[in-house]
């Protein structure tokens, strides 16, 4: 390798690389929706829930009941959609009140 004059580059032994575009499919499926799922328990009174719902997700009181109606009832709701970074931040605001949380695809 010789000299480099001032104010000139010199690019020894780099190659071009080709970049492989990613498929649609794999595209997409990233960007479909998460939901956050928080799940009955035997600790956590109704109104808490309903608390919760309402301070986090700044839920009507309403919607907020039938959320908790749904976790009480059926043994779960989707309280929130969104990306997985999204679902992963609701699901850890949801550990830190004490409720049970988990995050799925919504297929």
């Amino acid at each position: 390798m010789g000299a480099v004059s001032r104010g000139t580059m010199a690019l020894v032994g780099i190659a071009p690389v080709e970049l492989e575009r990613p498929e649609t499919e794999s595209v997409t499926a990233l960007d479909r929706p998460w939901v956050t799922l928080v799940w009955n328990d035997p600790v956590n009174l109704m109104s808490y829930v309903t608390y919760v719902f309402m301070t986090y997700f700044g839920y009507s009181k309403d919607k907020a009941q039938a959320l908790m109606s749904d976790v009480h009832n059926v043994g779960r709701a989707a309280v929130s959609t969104g990306t997985r970074e999204e679902m992963e931040r609701d699901v850890t605001a949801m550990h830190s009140y004490g409720l049970w949380a988990t995050l799925q695809k919504d297929d």
